[in-house]
């Protein structure tokens, strides 16, 4: 990601299918960079791996693989091929090779990728760095950083000096790197791709031998000068000092300037975002099905429970916990989520602000306004600590979506600015060292449990701050621990499947009587 994390990039986004953020769209990102660093034919794949990384052990069962297929062949996050892309791929006639090696990766989650066909052989090292995002760190074994947030455009040629000073003549570009060694190259970052005039001039010159054009594949573009009035939750509240705003009219003018778009334009993309969650909820709550899943659809036993006056504690509660289930639901089944803020915790975010919407019969609008506060709460989080559970657990993913939940809830009842952020720092300071470790090697439990802990511990967190409870700590200094907190994980303790729950006997049993029958466990609706 840039220095300044977007809410539709970096937080709330992307609109996927799958169950991994972090794996399924990260994945495909890469892949289709991949793609256009091989002009969109390829023959040949290999997939690198290190054993020492998340994907070594997850690879296949959290996603990646057939993010990468998806990815390869051109497609979207949310393609409707997406579960059969493993045998799309096939059809295609691209052989692909996956080998779990010592890249010396630093990285949990890195990807090396050597692409062929039969003109020309190109390789790609990139990272996952969390709830979608990626950043391209090697080309043809030169170091780079692309993050898919700009066009980018990459000149092979031995000599550069004539190159660039042509470019600088033409074109208003972001900005133009020289890369010597090996495989040298000019990268130009800009706003659009060279015109076909330009090109073809560019390609001309003696020393060129290649021209590759990478499309962003962020929704959100970077630029160069591009400022925001501020960081972190201090900074806010310093800006605001002289606005009295509230945090969704705080989180628009952020986006506005991050992303270089009107108030109205960011409040519309929400709305956009808003629709895609509720969809999800009502095709949770009428049963999904998907054989190579653990759960099956239990927010339809939960929603006979409530109607039937079976369960304990309030409607609002019980709604939520409904809501959060049929999103998992959804995401578990391959249907359409948002990664909120990441792929496994996209359920507590939702579920808390629309279950909480929906008792108190609020207009559209309000949900946006609380979703938009939400985002803003998750930039803090994105600029300074982690959505990843390969890096940080599962306190950077549930527990993140928690904070930004309870600050939205405090939104929704027309609590103050400080009262938002008292919320989510509750909320953050309950969720500190909680590990990942799905069972069977899927992202569905305790992955389930946790979103409902971290939607209901959300409602509790609102609760009190509505109550004017201190904090006692400030947000960002919950922020900074977080990450801290994070880096003291032990890795087996971090989405690898080696550890905690994922290594008792019945999750190991669970995970052969997948590998042996992947629809072993289920049951139609």
């Amino acid at each position: 990601m840039s220095n300044y994390p977007s809410i539709f990039n970096d937080v709330i986004g992307p609109v996927m299918r799958g169950p991994s953020s972090s794996h399924c769209a990260a994945s495909l990102r890469i892949a289709r960079m991949c793609r256009d660093l091989m002009d969109g034919h390829i023959n040949n794949i290999l997939i690198e791996f290190d054993p020492n990384g998340s994907l070594a052990t997850t690879h296949k069962s959290q996603g990646s693989d057939m993010g990468l297929f998806g990815g390869f062949l051109g497609w979207e996050a949310d393609d409707e091929r997406l579960p059969n892309s493993e045998k799309h791929i096939q059809t295609a006639g691209i052989e692909v090779i996956i080998k779990i090696v010592d890249i010396a990766a630093n990285h949990p989650n890195t990807y090396k990728i050597t692409l062929s066909n039969e003109y020309e052989t190109r390789m790609l090292t990139a990272i996952s760095t969390g709830g979608g995002m990626i950043e391209v760190i090697e080309i043809d074994g030169t170091v780079v950083s692309m993050h898919g947030d700009y066009y980018e455009t990459i000149i092979y040629c031995r000599s550069q000096r004539s190159v660039v000073e042509y470019i600088k003549s033409v074109m208003d570009c972001d900005k133009i790197l020289c890369h010597v060694g090996a495989v040298s190259f000019i990268q130009i970052k800009s706003q659009s791709f060279p015109d076909k005039t330009m090109l073809n001039e560019i390609f001309s010159f003696e020393n060129v031998s290649a021209i590759k054009m990478l499309h962003p594949v962020l929704p959100v573009m970077a630029r160069k000068n591009m400022q925001v009035p501020f960081i972190t939750c201090d900074k806010m509240l310093e800006y605001n000092e002289d606005k009295n705003k509230s945090l969704w009219e705080l989180a628009i003018d952020y986006e506005s300037a991050r992303g270089n778009m009107s108030a109205e334009e960011v409040f519309e993309k929400m709305r956009s975002i808003v629709h895609i969650m509720n969809d999800a909820i009502e095709t949770g709550l009428k049963g999904t099905q998907y054989e190579d899943r653990i759960l099956g659809s239990q927010s339809l036993q939960f929603k006979d429970k409530l109607a039937a006056d079976k369960l304990v504690g309030g409607e609002t509660n019980n709604r939520i916990i409904m809501y959060v289930s049929a999103i998992m639901e959804v995401k578990s089944s391959m249907g359409v989520i948002v990664a909120a803020p990441t792929a496994g915790s996209c359920g507590a975010l939702p579920g808390a602000l629309f279950g909480t919407a929906h008792s108190m019969k609020l207009h559209e609008d309000e949900i946006i306004k609380a979703m938009l506060a939400a985002g803003l709460i998750g930039v803090f989080i994105a600029a300074h600590a982690t959505f990843a559970a390969e890096v940080g657990g599962c306190m950077a993913e549930t527990g993140s979506g928690g904070g930004m939940a309870a600050a939205g809830i405090v939104v929704l009842k027309n609590g103050t600015l400080k009262q938002s952020i008292a919320a989510a720092s509750l909320a953050l300071q309950n969720s500190l060292g909680i590990i990942c470790d799905p069972i069977g090697n899927r992202v569905e439990a305790p992955c389930l449990g946790r979103n409902v802990m971290a939607a209901t511990n959300a409602v509790s967190c609102a609760n009190m701050a509505l109550s004017d409870y201190e904090q006692l700590i400030p947000l960002d200094e919950v922020i900074e621990t977080m990450k801290e907190v994070g880096d003291r994980i032990h890795h087996t303790l971090r989405c690898t499947n080696l550890g905690g729950l994922s290594t008792t006997n019945a999750a190991k049993k669970i995970e052969a009587m997948l590998e042996e029958q992947p629809g072993v466990f289920f049951k139609s609706c």
